[in-house]
């Protein structure tokens, strides 16, 4: 069985969300989603709009993902690859090149985001609704 990996903070969910989960879940047989935790999250100086158990019951509703991991910190990736038998690293290649040193453990593979949408516009659109 292939496995693939993907990260992410999954806020808001949308189309460009699905579009990769779909991408990734058509690079191997099961698909493992880390998601961030809302403690790493505040460590990266982000806030998600839902906490961590709301965006989980989420993604483990989309028909592509297998399974749900947290993410509680940036150096985990290894140890998850390891532990869970990874064979393709996903992520969107706005992060091109950044998860190259990964490439000793699996594959690496960064897909084109969905253009036109992400999270933080839509937040800056919401905000603009409210505000405008």
């Amino acid at each position: 069985m292939k496995k693939v990996i993907t990260y992410g903070t999954f806020d808001l969910i949308h189309t460009g969300h699905i579009n990769i989960l779909r991408r990734a879940k058509e690079l191997g047989d099961y698909l493992i989603v880390a998601i961030s935790s809302d403690e790493f999250n505040e460590a990266k100086g982000k806030k998600a709009y839902y906490a961590f158990e709301q965006r989980k019951a989420v993604i483990e509703a989309i028909r592509y993902v297998d399974e749900v991991i947290p993410e509680h910190t940036w150096e985990q990736k290894i140890e998850d690859i390891k532990n869970n038998g990874v064979d393709v690293f996903v992520m969107g290649d706005d992060w091109e090149g950044k998860f190259d040193f990964l490439k000793e453990h699996c594959e690496v593979v960064y897909l084109p985001r969905t253009v036109g949408i992400s999270t933080t516009q839509i937040k800056k659109d919401l905000n603009k609704m409210n505000h405008g």
